[in-house]
């Protein structure tokens, strides 16, 4: 294969996720592959050219979303409080994305046994992610006289923002609070208030 066709396929690959992460934050749901295909104008065997299924498309996606979260850990491993800040924030500014994936990633997980060479694949940026930070958090801790395992602190912030975020992309939520920026605070605040 030239590198031009390579080139080619890496970016419809790219455009395919892109529009599915578009498509399932409009919808809220499950995505169908052949509105996708649609909104690509493209065919939807195309899509099953490079993704052999839905889950693995989805599983693609989230390992994506994984790569952006080690970026930020990449990017902020030597200031703990602004890593964790920015985490949180990743996640919360777009509650509705965080409630999404973790639904789909849970029901892929009891559902598909075909795809373990994605899941192995987005079990290693995680880790990798969380390498990233295990040092720094260890030394925060540490100055912060916490006792707490960098486990079960990593373990808190990311329960704090996952129950964040379902408050946040709840209905009533947004329609009878409104505001979230000073809420979005204070979560942060509460995380690093160890």
């Amino acid at each position: 294969m030239t590198l031009a066709r390579h080139e080619k396929i890496s970016l419809l690959k790219q455009k395919v996720l892109e529009v599915t992460e578009k498509l399932l934050l409009e919808n809220n749901q499950e995505i169908v592959v052949g509105e996708l295909a649609e909104e690509l104008d493209i065919a939807k065997g195309t899509i099953y050219k490079y993704f052999q299924c839905k889950n693995q498309l989805y599983l693609e996606l989230l390992i994506l979303n994984e790569k952006r979260l080690l970026e930020i850990a990449v990017n902020y491993k030597n200031d703990v409080q602004q890593g964790i800040t920015q985490f949180m924030l990743y996640h919360m500014m777009n509650a509705n994305r965080t409630v999404l994936f973790n639904t789909i990633e849970e029901r892929i997980t009891s559902q598909e046994r075909g795809l373990k060479n994605k899941f192995e694949e987005l079990y290693e940026v995680r880790e990798k992610r969380i390498l990233e930070v295990k040092d720094i958090t260890i030394e925060y801790l540490i100055t912060r006289n916490c006792s707490i395992t960098v486990r079960d602190y990593l373990s808190y912030v990311w329960t704090i923002t996952h129950g964040a975020c379902l408050l946040l992309s709840s209905t009533y939520y947004q329609k009878s609070i409104g505001e979230r920026t000073d809420l979005i605070n204070f979560y942060v605040k509460q995380s690093l208030n160890v």
